[in-house]
Parts: structure tokens; sequence; C-alpha cells
């Protein structure tokens, strides 16, 4: 039964279909075996550079027949080997023929080729499943379900050269994460595919060099590896270097300083090494440059993005080199409507992957300027660089307006900026429109953004309330780490602002969040808390109105398993509770909360006995109406008595409380 195409075939599909086309199916059924090889031959002639004839093998049903004569015994070697050929001629058409040879199981049918002595015919089906393996829609996990595969592939590096580029090849595509790492690693990727460097083939040094950069991506035990492996006396990353230099090929440059960029990044090279500040960086800005591809100044530009990200020395040098900060300003103009680009299939391409050099210049500044002022500066000093970024925002690809925000997250942990040209800008219109209906991921950094705009010494902070609330709120809900902007917003607020904090949260949801099983957000819920229960007014507003679910929250996690700085930050919620005027009785009233506070005065940690003292020194203030009978009601409860032992503590701290 012939493997059809995924999508259903169309009529005119059909009829183009021609006799000749299924002429050369037919002549695979021929009991003749000479005639059956020649019909194959004739058949990877046809094929070659033709997709429509492919189309039509496939639909007549060439490719089960093609499988069947390269998996059966009594088949020739030359007809095998030639069978894989025409097998991979078809993968080389489209997206829709590699589904449909997955759909016949030609992937185990190829690895079992592999078992072969013959080296032809080996090389063959290696050559069909780097082809397959390097289609988008191929999964690379088809390579790790039987576990004899990759020994098998191992031992075959040895025999050819083109065995060892296919090979190669084929690692560098199917390594997409830790695991399929760690079992090329522990199958001897390493020892195995090193001395390919120094092959005379070039190609085979490429697809060597392509292995090690995804086998040392993120990969610290790979990566300190790699460091002390000899290859003819020299060290891995002295063979890297030297593929660094100007006279190579470009391709080469690049994957090399991305072999010790993530070397680098894994902690197996010091970021002051002189093969990373001299050499590595260096090639990376030189890949920036307009001379150089499209897809060249996209690839450099991210990886000297993640090689400085972390380091405040190299984004210094970086932003020093080649007049890179000036030369990025380029990618937003690529390309112009005087283009030198003669190639009309380039210009093309390159039309399409504009983009592409949009977020690799917002993935860089972003990396230049996450610590130094005075690379910030420059950056927003380029040319139309705020304009660009509030564009950034705006566009169809989410990886640019990720980018952008990234950027723009970057640029705002500058207090200057934040109140020039953030504010000259208005960067949170655009900011809020990126909340609406975005990914996770653009939630996550746009949030933390939203932060830098609403603390207290940014102009943005009003006009950002006014605008933003209700969203921001949404996003709190859809996406924890927003609070801390709302943490911001509430901070030293107007109680009109606290209000609607209160009423766009609703208390349900606050109150779900103080129930939260994540450290991380009940410290930050806990702190809104805080900051909305600030200013003598407000709290007595506040908990006039929210007072009974605020002292159940309360209490539950004083009762709760919970750890020092949590029961810490929640004794300051009864401190400011206890600052109130009105607000205190809700404290005095509740015998159970007096009880606690007077537990946590006696605690053995400094932290909580301070923090319960706070709200027993706001509760019998003395200027305060009513302060004698809370005395009172304290020494009755034996507090005076703590308070008096507290004030005999060799702690300092206490004993001036």
């Amino acid at each position: 039964m012939a493997c059809l195409l995924e999508t259903p075939i169309r009529m005119s599909v059909l009829s183009e279909v021609t006799a000749s086309s299924r002429h050369y199916v037919d002549r695979l059924f021929d009991p003749d075996p000479q005639k059956v090889l020649q019909g194959v031959i004739d058949m990877k002639n046809a094929v070659i550079g033709n997709n429509k004839q492919k189309a039509n093998l496939i639909v007549l049903g060439a490719v089960p027949r093609l499988l069947y004569l390269l998996q059966q015994e009594t088949s020739s070697t030359e007809l095998k080997t030639e069978c894989a050929v025409v097998l991979g001629s078809l993968a080389m058409g489209t997206e829709n023929n590699v589904k449909s040879l997955l759909d016949c199981h030609i992937i185990p049918a190829l690895l079992q080729g592999l078992l072969s002595p013959d080296l032809k015919f080996i090389e063959a089906c290696l050559r069909c499943l780097r082809t397959i393996f390097t289609s988008p829609v191929t999964p690379e996990e088809l390579l790790y379900t039987d576990a004899t595969v990759i020994p098998h592939l191992m031992a075959l590096l040895s025999r050819s050269r083109y065995t060892q580029e296919y090979i190669c090849q084929i690692f560098s595509h199917c390594c997409k994460g830790p695991d399929h790492q760690t079992i090329l690693f522990n199958h001897g990727a390493v020892q195995n595919i090193a001395h390919l460097l120094t092959s005379l083939s070039y190609k085979v040094r490429m697809q060597a060099l392509k292995c090690f950069s995804v086998l040392a991506f993120e990969n610290p035990q790979v990566s300190m590896t790699l460091v002390n492996v000899l290859v003819d006396g020299e060290l891995l990353p002295q063979i890297f270097v030297k593929m660094l230099q100007r006279d190579k090929p470009i391709e080469m440059q690049l994957t090399s300083a991305k072999c010790l960029t993530y070397m680098c990044r894994a902690g197996a090279i010091r970021t002051d090494d002189n093969c990373i500040v001299l050499k590595t960086l260096p090639c990376l800005v030189r890949m920036c440059s307009k001379e150089r591809l499209l897809e060249e100044r996209v690839e450099g530009a991210e990886t000297l993005a993640y090689l400085i990200e972390p380091d405040v020395e190299l984004q210094r040098i970086a932003s020093i080199t080649d007049h890179l900060i000036a030369m990025l300003a380029d990618y937003f103009k690529y390309p112009s409507s005087v283009s030198a680009i003669t190639d009309i299939k380039r210009l093309d391409h390159d039309l399409k992957h504009a983009h592409e050099l949009r977020q690799a210049a917002f993935k860089l500044y972003a990396s230049l300027g996450a610590n130094d002022e005075d690379i910030r500066k420059k950056i927003i000093d380029t040319e139309n660089m705020m304009d660009r970024i509030v564009t950034g925002l705006s566009e169809s690809s989410v990886k640019v307006r990720l980018a952008a925000v990234r950027c723009l997250h970057s640029l705002s942990r500058s207090v200057q900026q934040l109140r020039t040209s953030f504010q000259d800008h208005a960067v949170w219109k655009p900011l809020m429109k990126v909340l609406q209906n975005a990914p996770d991921e653009i939630l996550v950094v746009a949030s933390s953004m939203l932060c830098n705009l609403l603390l207290e010494f940014s102009p943005s902070k009003e006009v950002s309330i006014d605008f933003s609330l209700p969203e921001c709120c949404l996003v709190a809900f859809t996406l924890k780490s927003t609070h801390p902007a709302i943490t911001n917003m509430a901070f030293q607020a107007e109680q009109k602002i606290k209000a609607d904090i209160l009423r766009s949260l609703s208390t349900e949801q606050l109150f779900r969040l103080l129930s939260d099983s994540d450290l991380n957000v009940l410290m930050k819920t806990l702190g809104l808390l805080r900051n909305l229960l600030s200013t003598r007014p407000h709290i007595d507003k506040i908990m006039s109105t929210h007072g009974k679910q605020i002292m159940q929250a309360v209490t539950l996690i004083l009762e709760g398993e919970h750890n020092i700085e949590v029961k810490e930050q929640t004794l300051c919620i009864l401190a400011n509770i206890a600052d109130g005027t009105t607000a205190k009785e809700l404290i005095m009233t509740n015998d159970d909360i007096l009880q606690k506070i007077k537990y946590y005065m006696g605690h053995s940690h400094v932290k909580l006995q301070l923090a319960a003292m706070f709200c027993i020194s706001n509760l019998i203030w003395n200027e305060e109406e009513g302060s004698q009978e809370r005395q009172d009601k304290l020494r009755d409860m034996g507090i005076v008595d703590i308070l008096h032992k507290l004030s005999q503590s060799p702690d300092s701290n206490l004993c001036d409380k």
C-alpha cells in the first residue's frame, strides 16, 4: 500500500501523475533483478532537482517498494545502495516528502542498513539519514529510540570521511538538550570526534566543530572535559582559537567562537582569559559588521550577547570595540533602499528575515547595558534608539517583541533614564499593550520592566498607575512575577491607588496568594499587603473594609509551618495594623492574636522578638487615646513582665526596644 502525503491529494495533482512516472514505479516490480536495478538508476536520474517528479513517485507508492528492496537479503548491494540514494533524493524535496518517508518507517530501515559490511551502502544510508534528521519535521528522539544506535554510529566514525561528515551532522542536529548531550557524552562523543578537527576534509572539520558547539552549550560537564582534551599535542581551546583567525571561512570562525563562548559560560574558561578577551569577543564583533551576510550578523550578535551577558568587564570591552554600539544601529536599516544587494534571491531572503536582525540587535543592546550606566547612556543616545524600541514592542514577531522588552528592561535599570528618556517617550503605553494577550515569556520580562517603571523615584509611576492598573492586576494572577510591580505601585501610594489595587485584585485572589505554596509568591504578597497597610488613615480605612479577612490570613500564617522571614513579615504587618487609630482594636479584641504576639516575644529568634515588640510598642503608645486600657490588658496577660525580662537581654537591639 502506498504511503500517501499527509495533506489531501488534490485532483490537479493526481492529473499530473504522468505515464512516465508510473512507468518508473512499475519497473521496480520487474522479476529481472538487472531491470529493477536499471529502473532504480533511471528513477534516481529523473528525480534530481525535480520536486514534482518526487511527489508523483511518492503518490504512486515508490517508497514502500524501495524500502522493501533495500531490506531484502536477496537484493544486491548495488541495488540496495541505489535505493538508499533515491530515498535520500526524495527526502531532499518538500517537508511533506519527508513526512511521507517517516510514515513509511524509513528510519528503522536505514539504521538496519548501517549493519551492512559494505561501506558504499553504509554511506548512502547515512547520507539519507542525514537529510531526514536535518529536516525540521523529523523528531530528533527517533535517533535515541534504540539504545544500540549511538554506539554503532560512534564505531562507524572511523570508516571514511563521509561517515564522519554525515554522523557528526546527524549528532549536531539531534542534540537538543541535556539528556541528548549526556547520551552522546557517555558514549564517547568527545574522544571520538576530537581528532576530526584536524581532518583534511573541511566538511568533516566543520561538522565536528558544530558537534562540539551543541555538546558544550550550557553543559559544564562537557565543557570542563573539552578544556583538557589534547589533539596532536594541542589543547582543544587552542585549536578553536586557530579556527577563529581571519583567514578561515566565516562559518568556521563563527562556530569556533560559539564553542569558546559556551565553554566560557559553562565555567570552563575564565572570562578574563586571553582566548575570550582578545580572540572570541573581537571575532564576534567582526561578525556584526554590515559587510557580513544577514545570518552571520544575526548569529554573531546573538552569540556575543550570550557571551557578555553576566560579565561587566566583557560588556565594557565590547562596547568600545569597533564602534559596536553604533554598528548595531545599522541592523535597523537593513536592507536599505540603496542596498548593494544585486542577487534577487538574496534580497528576497533578507527582506523576509530582516526582523531577525532587529531581534539580535535588541538582545545585544540588552546585554551591553545590563550593568554600566555609561553604556546605557551611549545606547539610548544612539540615533532614534527609543523610537526603535517602542516600535519593536508592537512588531508582529513575538521574538522581536520579547527582545525589545528585554532591551527596555536592561535600560530601565538606570535611574537617570527613567527620569528622562523613558518619560519623554512614554514607554509605559506600548509596554502595557505588550502585556495584553502576550505569551508567558514576554510577560515575565515585561512585568519586571513594569517594576522599574513603578519605582518611587520614577516619574512614570503616577501616569502608569492611572493607565495600567486593571491590566497590571490581571497579569499578576496570570503570572506571579508581576507582584513586585504592584508592590512598587502600592509603596507610599495615595489611598485611592491602594483602594484601586484591592478592588482590581479582589480580596479573594489576594488571600489565595497568601496560602500559595511558593515561598517567593508568599513573600511578595506579604510585601504588597505591608505596603498597602501603611499611613495611619489608610490602615484604618483598609481594615474597616477588609479587617476580618486580613486578620484570618495573619492568624493562619503565624500558625503555619513557615520560615523566619515569612513570620517576621507577618508580624510587621500586625505592627502596621497596631499603628492605626481604630485598626488596633482588631488586635486588642482578638485574644488569639495577642497570645501569638506574646509567644513570639519569647521566641529564640531575635528577628521575631523584635517584630513582636514593634506590635506591642504601637499598641501601648502613651500619647494615644485608650492607651491606659490597652496597657492594663497587656499587663494582665503577662506581656509587661516579658518586656522587663527583655530589657535585661544581652542583645542591645532587644534591650533598647
